[in-house]
């Protein structure tokens, strides 16, 4: 039996990229995530940047996200080979395929002293 399975949870680092390579539609991620550790009396921080890939109705999802959004990430690692333009050498790559994607963003709260409105006001009204 087999698994590859990734999970991460971290923030967009720029908008996410809606791309076309002739065969269909994909959007591309980058995520951080971010760990420390305990290095004598101080802690030391490091960032981790995943090249993250959705196709598909994800694609399109993925693409209304912004740079800062928390999210919750599931897929697998993959790695594919590719020739680098500025070299002309082969590079290998690592990143995830996405199945499924969760945004952890909550939307903002109203000010304690402001009562909640029962209309919106005139600027947002349909008509």
């Amino acid at each position: 039996m087999y698994q590859n399975k990734v999970t991460l949870m971290g923030f967009l680092g720029s908008d996410p990229e809606l791309r076309n390579n002739g065969a269909g539609r994909f959007t591309t991620l980058s995520l951080a995530t971010k760990s420390s550790y305990r290095k004598q009396e101080a802690y030391v921080a490091h960032t981790e940047w995943h090249r993250c890939v959705t196709f598909g109705k994800l694609s399109d999802f993925a693409a209304t996200l912004k740079k800062g959004a928390h999210v919750q990430i599931e897929g697998e690692l993959r790695s594919r080979d590719y020739v680098s333009q500025k070299t002309g050498s082969s590079q290998r790559i690592w990143e995830i395929r996405v199945s499924s994607i969760l945004k952890l963003d909550r939307s903002p709260k109203a000010a304690p002293d402001q009562p909640p409105t029962e209309e919106p006001p005139p600027e947002e009204a349909a008509t």
